[in-house]
């Protein structure tokens, strides 16, 4: 319950974005790991250990629940495992900020759908060309296999966008975030746990690196997605992820000296440009 006026008393944007850079981060460290236990080996190490520490940290009670609830949860496990391992088949092949920009493809369409505005139709216009600048770029036309990932990546983002804001007010608390967690993990056992065990097996401390990897990655970015789309418009927090891919792209460059061309910057300034501007632009309506 403190937890939740804590986060009350962020502004939703900042909750949104702090969950971006955590996320793009945890997934550049998990990447120079990908030798030693597979890029779905990895996408199940993060799981299996943010779910096990959400599961005892929450506890989460679902005695009571109804039949509604327990499929929003599911549901929202389904898209998250499906986003995490196909996101890093994706970045096993092309670049983090080349894979997160298609990705973005999903949260974008989803703003589409939902747009009411035509001012939020012409920033998501404008994240769009961002999009299409990276999609047609070098990294996107010789790897077509992680282009594929990134787009079934891009549809579970969206279904996961949309069951996160249902499950969000259907279940008080993180409860169905926990529950949703152990969904994902499950979903990504039987493809990753092979490479993942033999992996930790050679080298133990991968355990410790993982661990850091889920906390960066799936549970403190997903609890404070969950709390900004409860005070956020779905539509709004879909153009404004479009600052994932300029995210991604600095985290590769970092972490990975993945360096970013001229053409690439021209698209990460244009999805910038757009989130900005929607945030502003919803900003002004609330006033």
């Amino acid at each position: 319950m403190n937890q939740a006026r804590g986060t009350d008393r962020v502004p939703a944007p900042l909750l949104a974005l702090t969950a971006m850079v955590s996320v793009q981060l945890g997934a550049a460290i998990a990447k120079t790991h990908f030798d030693d236990v597979g890029a779905v080996g990895a996408a199940a190490l993060r799981l299996v250990i943010g779910a096990v520490v959400l599961a005892l940290v929450v506890r989460p009670r679902v005695r009571h629940w109804t039949r509604a609830q327990w499929v929003g949860a599911v549901g929202l496990g389904l898209a998250l495992g499906g986003m995490n391992v196909f996101i890093y088949l994706a970045f096993a092949s092309i670049p983090i900020g080349v894979a997160v920009t298609i990705e973005f493809l999903g949260p974008l369409a989803l703003s589409l759908v939902h747009t009411r505005r035509w001012r939020d139709a012409l920033w998501a216009a404008l994240a769009l060309a961002g999009v299409v600048l990276l999609g047609v770029g070098p990294s996107a036309v010789t790897e077509v296999g992680g282009v594929v990932w990134a787009v079934l990546a891009a549809a579970c983002w969206a279904g996961y966008i949309v069951m996160n804001r249902h499950v969000g007010a259907a279940i008080p608390g993180v409860d169905g975030l926990v529950v949703s967690m152990v969904v994902a993990m499950l979903v990504s056992l039987p493809f990753g746990l092979p490479s993942a065990v033999d992996g930790v097996v050679r080298e133990p401390v991968l355990l410790l690196v993982f661990g850091a990897v889920a906390v960066l990655s799936s549970v403190l970015p997903y609890a404070l997605e969950m709390a900004a789309l409860r005070r956020m418009p779905t539509r709004v927090f879909g153009v404004l992820q479009s600052l994932g891919p300029a995210i991604a792209a600095l985290a590769g460059l970092v972490v990975l000296s993945e360096g970013l061309s001229v053409l690439e910057t021209v698209a990460l300034v244009c999805v910038t440009a757009a989130s900005v501007g929607v945030t502003l632009s919803a900003r002004r309506r609330r006033r």
